[in-house]
């Protein structure tokens, strides 16, 4: 079957514990759909315990199974849930890929004092003060949890920068570090250099601390024996640190590892080729090239050249190590990286990641589900989002576990209208596929002599008539203005 990942929250699912139960009820139907992973957000205890995404990563051994930061529970549900929601899943043949958030740590339980010096946010690699001391939440020592599974205690040793400082401003403090008055060594120059994100950054070069996270992985496999890792903020981690702490799993695990890297750099190809390159190919990146095209062409509709749709995509120039999709909890709208497709234009995307050979689609929640949320704007008000589910999306993803198979032939001579046809193989019929930017088209393609005098019908419902394929393997395909068909043979 065709590999089809499902991202299943959003950066508003609805708390009080009940995404774990969702998932378990769901699990069934997404196996039905065609979906052969599942991704997970953070499942342990973040700072804000049951109200926290999970990204402000506090316990990373509390996977909702102690009091800490006022719930047992996360705002997913309680760690039985979690473990009965992946049974569920596997009992589908559906993996399950968690979120490893190992860049930074959050809600600190005692304050400590250490030199630090202050850097320049927008050039981080520029000291603007001499060297002061101050007093940060750096020491984690997990009262609610004790040392079950782990008695490893944080302290400032393990990071390398804090931006928060007792009775001071909030700034961003280079700590005086045994390990190097540096940062850590990233790939592009970005803000001077971009290691610091946010909270207490971890310090990787630690070996304490590498050895601690190494522990911890084999600890987490072992509890949920998960598929894959997601792997959040790559921008701002040494990548020497993943490419041994995915040895070590995989390794400790016995199991080969799926693992994906979150390295946001819309528009900068070059940039997610290089981490592919010096991390020696260990991980797949999402595709924000590809997603950021779709952005666009959805802003400037019919006055943009489909035909570019893949221009300087990692899907294009690299499809193995390729995570396609269309939208995600950091792109939708009100978050920082916002970068939402207008909804005429999503069932296009989906075609375009779903019934093509290339890449590994995601699809996100609300496009399967649809998402209602409020939350504040740039200026400090009361927003309300609608996110209706895509129209056809379930169509879509039927056609890619049944139809999207074989050869692929491109038919890409016109700017506003893309068709293309997957040839099957020997256990599943293909299909021809017409997407539009603008006016309503027929597209001449040719699905082979195998199907002359063979009629095609669109999965999508958009037309009641059939296409009829000629004696030369050739069927003349309509799409309507705007939008897309998918014609399978009856």
């Amino acid at each position: 079957m065709n590999p089809t990942m499902i991202q299943f929250f959003h950066w508003y699912s609805e708390g009080d514990g009940k995404l774990w139960k969702e998932a378990e009820k769901q699990a069934r139907y997404l196996a039905k759909l065609g979906i052969t992973s599942v991704w997970f957000p953070p499942a342990y205890k973040g700072t804000n315990g049951g109200y926290s995404t999970g990204y402000d990563a506090y316990d990373l051994y509390d996977l909702g199974e102690f009091d800490q930061k006022g719930t047992v529970a996360t705002k997913y549900g309680t760690k039985a849930d979690y473990i009965k929601a992946i049974k569920a899943l596997k009992k589908q043949n559906i993996q399950v890929i968690v979120d490893i958030v190992l860049g930074h740590k959050a809600g600190g339980d005692e304050l400590e004092k250490f030199k630090v010096v202050k850097v320049d946010e927008e050039n981080r690699e520029k000291v603007i003060s001499d060297v002061i001391e101050i007093e940060s939440y750096t020491k984690f020592t997990f009262p609610g949890r004790g040392k079950k599974y782990s008695d490893f205690e944080w302290n400032f040793t393990c990071f390398s920068g804090v931006d928060y400082a007792e009775g001071m401003e909030s700034h961003i403090y280079k700590i005086q570090s045994e390990y190097g008055d540096d940062w850590e060594e990233m790939i592009h120059d970005e803000k001077g250099n971009y290691d610091y994100l946010m909270y207490n950054d971890i310090e990787h070069r630690n070996p304490f601390v590498r050895e601690e996270l190494n522990h911890w992985a084999k600890w987490y496999f072992d509890q949920t024996d998960f598929d894959g890792v997601r792997l959040d903020a790559l921008k701002h981690i040494s990548f020497d640190f993943y490419k041994e702490w995915l040895t070590m799993l995989r390794s400790n695990s016995g199991k080969n590892i799926f693992a994906v890297g979150e390295y946001w750099a819309p528009g900068y190809l070059h940039l997610l080729q290089k981490y592919i390159e010096v991390t020696e190919g260990c991980m797949s990146l999402f595709d924000s090239s590809l997603q950021n095209n779709f952005h666009n062409a959805s802003k400037e509709g019919g006055s943009y050249d489909l035909r570019r749709i893949f221009d300087e995509t990692l899907t294009q120039a690299d499809p193995m190590h390729a995570v396609s999709l269309v939208a995600n909890h950091d792109t939708q709208p009100l978050q920082d990286l916002e970068a939402p497709v207008e909804s005429w234009f999503k069932p296009l995307a989906y075609a375009l990641i779903l019934l093509r050979k290339d890449g590994y689609p995601c699809v996100f929640y609300p496009d399967l589900y649809g998402a209602h949320y409020i939350d504040k704007d740039s200026g400090g008000h009361d927003q309300e989002i609608f996110m209706p589910k895509v129209d056809g999306i379930e169509e879509l993803l039927k056609g890619r576990k049944e139809h999207a198979y074989g050869d692929q032939q491109d038919y890409f001579e016109d700017a506003n209208c893309l068709g293309w046809v997957r040839a099957g193989d020997d256990e599943h019929s293909g299909c021809a596929v017409v997407l539009s930017n603008k006016d309503a088209y027929n597209k001449p393609m040719e699905v082979g002599q195998l199907y002359a005098g063979k009629k095609f019908k669109d999965l999508l419902k958009r037309f009641k008539e059939k296409v009829t394929i000629d004696e030369n393997g050739w069927g003349n395909f309509p799409v309507p203005a705007g939008n897309v068909s998918v014609w399978i043979p009856e």
